[in-house]
């Protein structure tokens, strides 16, 4: 299980009662007519925005295939679209997450992989971080030949503060099995990213 263990949540009501605070500490009235709603909408979308606490992303990759004619080569998948959270900051980190694996014997539905990235960017991360989460669970419910994840993002507590870097992109990568031990497949998998215009290159 990837379970997170957390003491007792605080209440709804504790919760947007934090967030009137923020409103007050910022400068603004929370009791005026724009903001009266303020703190019930933050709420819901909290619980959107950090769903991924209550998913086990093991348990999302648990039913595999077996019946794949002997297929063994790269499996990709490519522009997953990425929404988490700085935790340093609290701030929006936005990009896509590509995931590739080399199958031994069984493959996996292709929207699980979509939802392991999901499970893990719906909480306080740092793409570091987030990019072995991901590879690294992959790797031990699937055990496949080889594990390859690479996330490009923006950073908005880059963005729009601190230094105001706009444009700025973050790469990471996680290479396991094959694909971190034989060149030629992690070439392989490096072209198939780049002929679509990832931006991701050998270097």
């Amino acid at each position: 299980m990837d379970m997170i263990d957390r003491p007792a949540a605080p209440t709804l009501e504790q919760a947007e009662d934090a967030i009137r605070t923020l409103l007050r500490w910022a400068g603004d009235d929370p009791a005026r007519e724009g903001l009266r709603d303020t703190p019930a909408r933050v709420a819901r979308a909290y619980r959107e925005f950090f769903s991924g606490y209550a998913t086990d992303p093991h348990a999302l990759l648990e039913r595999t295939f077996e019946e794949t004619e002997g297929y063994d080569e790269i499996v990709l998948l490519r522009d997953i679209r990425l929404e988490s959270t700085c935790e340093h900051h609290m701030a929006p980190i936005l990009g896509r997450a590509h995931v590739a694996y080399l199958p031994h014997r069984r493959v996996v539905g292709i929207s699980k992989l979509a939802r392991v990235v999901e499970a893990y960017a719906k909480r306080f991360q740092i793409q570091e971080k987030l990019t072995a989460q991901i590879a690294n669970t992959i790797q031990e419910v699937l055990a496949p030949r080889g594990v390859a994840v690479v996330i490009e993002a923006a950073h908005q507590c880059m963005t729009t503060r601190g230094v105001h870097k706009p444009g700025v992109t973050m790469v990471t990568s996680r290479m396991l099995g094959a694909f971190r031990s034989d060149p030629a497949t992690r070439r392989e998998l490096l072209a198939m990213l780049g002929s679509h215009g990832s931006g991701i290159r050998e270097g």
